[in-house]
């Protein structure tokens, strides 16, 4: 009789989902962590689909057994970025914290010369933070069908983005490490599906496929990548989807910088933070300014095209 009963509630309800008995009562409208706090159930409080969102950061609640993570890349330094995982029994965690001090904007003329004030080199700043997933296979990744970074032509973006991603799979740096990370990446195709991230830089509901493209993402935003993984036992989450979108909206990007650029960012520079963040690593703050994985990209600088010290020992600690 509950089932039937169950059944016709859903019936009555449009086919939505149910709450089971003793359910929590959400409000409409985006959540925080204090409406659907850990510990709770996204099944109990029917909240598979619901946004969720925390200091300028927002994800959709996923499926059991899923964890979503989003990291933006913004002007300022600040970090917007957070995870919330679901166990497969339904249960709700969250990782709020941030990688440390937030980092200081750098002045426009700073920043426009190409030079980021650096506490220590790259090569002696051995600081990293890492995400609790990696790409135990291969991140198979695909291009979006419309407008890319720096006008690009589809041609010039695949291989800026597979430069990228390269930087990350090879470990390149200018520091003497040799190449011991073990990840691998490839290109499959084109795509007319998007990356799963609105125009304020939330992650949405995951379709499965890996898609790099741009977009808009709010003003403050240069770049922002969604995440998707599930638990291993033993180990860090396997990645199973993550996907990229550059705020063309906002901000300009070239794959040249020149000596007169102004206020436009290399895109290989932040396609490899990009790409840092897809295969498990996450930003470092203030004073390590040196380090692709710091929490700007700095304009006009192609230096986080390659990686630091930090950067390498990162990815050595997950491959």
């Amino acid at each position: 009789m509950a089932a039937a009963t169950a059944v016709s509630l859903a019936v009555l309800n449009g086919g939505a989902p149910v709450p089971r008995a003793g359910a929590c009562a959400l409000t409409s409208g985006a959540l925080t962590p204090g409406d659907l706090p850990a510990g709770s159930s996204v099944l109990d409080c029917a909240a598979v689909g619901r946004l969720v969102t925390h200091a300028g950061a927002g994800v959709t609640v996923p499926e059991p057994g899923t964890t979503v993570s989003v990291d933006a890349l913004t002007v300022d330094g600040s970090l917007h970025g957070f995870t919330l995982a679901v166990a497969a029994d339904g249960t709700v965690s969250y990782d709020l914290a941030d990688t440390g001090t937030h980092a200081t904007a750098p002045d426009h003329a700073h920043a426009a010369a190409g030079t980021p004030g650096r506490a220590r080199a790259a090569c002696a700043d051995g600081a990293h933070a890492t995400a609790d997933h990696k790409v135990y296979d291969t991140y198979e990744w695909f291009l979006g069908d419309g407008a890319l970074p720096g006008n690009l032509s589809p041609g010039d973006a695949r291989r800026a983005f597979e430069g990228a991603i390269g930087t990350i799979t090879a470990g390149r740096n200018d520091c003497g490490f040799g190449d011991a990370v073990t990840a691998e990446a490839r290109f499959l195709s084109r795509t007319g599906n998007e990356a799963d991230i609105d125009r304020d830089a939330h992650c949405t509901a995951r379709d499965g496929m890996s898609v790099w493209d741009a977009g808009d993402l709010g003003g403050g935003v240069v770049a922002t990548t969604c995440s998707w993984s599930r638990a291993v036992s033993g180990g860090p989450d396997e990645l199973r989807e993550a996907d990229v979108r550059f705020n063309i909206a906002d901000h300009a990007f070239t794959d040249r910088p020149t000596d007169t650029c102004s206020h436009t960012y290399d895109v290989r520079s932040v396609a490899t933070h990009e790409a840092g963040h897809v295969f498990g690593l996450a930003h470092v703050g203030q004073g390590h300014e040196s380090q692709t994985m710091f929490t700007n990209s700095f304009a006009c600088s192609t230096a986080a095209r390659t990686l630091g010290r930090g950067d390498v020992l990162g990815l050595r600690t997950l491959y």
